[in-house]
């Protein structure tokens, strides 16, 4: 069974029931909000207007930024919750029109009659208007859940398990089997529940019990995925015997009944460290959680609120993205002040570096360096060229500085995911691109790197960084020591070639960089 199947198919459970319990949560939340304000608007004409512009403006919202916007608005918490309240917000608007349009579409001799044969205004609603606007408000449910579930998938960047986890890790491991079976996943998840939403709404129309019947049986059907238990091959403390040595020489396991919680961002390299972080704690006897997949902010967010205690970031990052600064500082003293500022602003504490640097730097294909004389970024100068990069990079203040001084007015910026840049420079799509040093494709794909000459890139040391909370732990801190200066540019490197260039699996190559950083006695 290949790397992809025997890993990412025993997390499916977790992964299927987090999206079933987000689209399936999200939408009883919608419903709960949208019927109550739809008949409080079909009666009121005031309310209409005002409560569907909301529910519009909401919805014009990409559903991403709607996601990540719920981070910091709820305290730097991540998971279901920020998703869930996203979620539920995006379902509202086509429940609440359908809501609206169904109770104002009932006939007025319907209506009339209700009242002359004595029923109040509450039995008439309850009675009358709702069973003949069911039809009408189930339609709209249908609509909601496809939003919803699609939508879904974009809850992994805010660290809730979903099925977009296949998605986003298989975008940056290049792994398509994975990003065509999250897709098809949802895709299935969302066409069976219109399938059962539209039997209820045959069950309201017809009034048919049967329907009904059909309905709840496929709600069944499509729970059932999420109670199989699959064994799990890269969970547990109770692995393979090279994962469950211990770090250093003690025979006790100082974590023994702890759970830590580790993030990641969204790349090869991070999902490669998150699980070396794993195989570290485990070793030491703890209980380890990975959120995977998230943004700088929502991470840091999310550490600084102790939503998760560990996670790896680089000092060019922190200083440049968190820290505002504008001009770079020398390696030893930029690591001196990240650190300084991380402990007495956000009392988060670094933990170490790890011993390489994962900087930006600017590549182009040996033709294209030939074609325009390119061996430093001045020479880029004047050159009609395009430029890629991550769109982090380009919001970034070194952007800036680094097209401001060398000249670089000529290039034109593209925005890309880092997992498409390197095989677009090496094809000639775009002119150069913002490499990571410690890609293992800048070797293979023979890219040129450009140097700089004026030292406008700060550097990115990788360091660790733990929570308010996780650092008066002293147990972990001793077991994160283990991994202080143990992995170098070229170790690190060769990890990320595993996944990007031989189609590993990132745990695999994670297991891989522990057996290089602990090799068995």
């Amino acid at each position: 069974m290949s790397g992809f199947l025997a890993e990412e198919l025993a997390a499916f459970p977790a992964n299927y029931s987090g999206h079933l319990k987000l689209a399936l949560g999200a939408l009883a939340m919608g419903l709960l909000v949208s019927i109550p304000a739809g008949i409080l608007a079909a009666r009121q004409k005031y309310v209409a207007g005002p409560a569907l512009a909301a529910a519009s403006v909401i919805q014009t919202i990409p559903g991403i930024a709607l996601l990540a916007l719920m981070v910091p608005l709820m305290g730097g918490m991540i998971g279901f919750w920020p998703a869930f309240v996203a979620l539920s917000l995006y379902s509202i608007l086509p429940m609440l029109r359908n809501t609206i349009v169904g109770l104002r579409g009932v006939d007025k001799d319907v209506r009339e009659a209700a009242l002359a044969v004595g029923m109040t205004a509450r039995q008439r609603l309850r009675e009358v208007d709702l069973p003949l606007a069911a039809p009408v408000i189930v339609a709209g449910l249908r609509t909601a859940s496809a939003w919803v579930v699609g939508t879904a998938t974009l809850s992994t960047p805010v660290g809730a398990r979903s099925l977009g986890n296949y998605i986003f890790q298989g975008l940056q491991t290049r792994n398509w089997t994975a990003v065509l079976f999250g897709c098809l996943v949802s895709a299935a998840l969302a066409l069976a529940l219109d399938q059962i939403i539209a039997q209820f709404e045959k069950s309201a129309s017809e009034r048919k019990r049967s329907h009904a019947i059909a309905g709840v049986i496929g709600l069944v059907i499509i729970i059932l995925p999420a109670l199989i238990v699959i064994s799990p091959q890269r969970a547990g403390p109770a692995m393979q015997s090279s994962d469950t040595r211990e770090v250093g020489s003690s025979s006790a396991l100082p974590l023994e009944g702890q759970t830590i919680t580790v993030a990641s961002k969204g790349f090869t390299e991070q999902y490669i460290l998150a699980d070396l972080l794993r195989r570290t704690l485990e070793a030491q006897g703890a209980s380890v959680r990975i959120r995977e997949g998230l943004g700088t902010t929502v991470a840091f967010d999310a550490l600084a609120a102790n939503s998760v205690d560990i996670y790896i970031d680089y000092t060019g990052t922190v200083w440049a993205s968190l820290m505002n600064k504008e001009e770079p500082a020398q390696r030893a003293d930029m690591y001196a002040q990240v650190s300084a500022w991380l402990l007495a602003e956000h009392g988060v504490l670094s933990a170490g570096k790890l011993g390489f640097e994962n900087a930006y730097a600017f590549a182009t294909s040996p033709e294209t360096a030939e074609t325009y004389d390119l061996e430093t970024i001045g020479d880029l100068s004047g050159a009609p060229l395009s430029i890629a990069s991550d769109p982090e990079f380009f919001g970034r203040p070194e952007w800036t500085r680094t097209r401001d001084a060398y000249g670089l007015e000529s290039l034109s910026p593209r925005s890309m995911d880092s997992a498409f840049m390197y095989d677009a420079v090496r094809r000639g799509e775009v002119g150069l691109i913002t490499a990571y040093t410690t890609d293992g494709r800048i070797d293979a794909f023979e890219l040129i790197l450009l140097e700089d000459t004026r030292s406008i890139l700060p550097p990115y040391d990788a360091f660790m960084l733990i929570g308010p909370e996780a650092r008066a732990n002293t147990a972990l801190l001793n077991v994160l020591g283990a991994l202080e200066g143990k992995i170098s540019t070229e170790l690190m490197r060769k990890a990320n070639s595993r996944v990007d260039l031989e189609r590993q699996s990132s745990a695999q190559a994670g297991a891989w960089l522990y057996e290089r950083i602990f090799p068995a006695e």
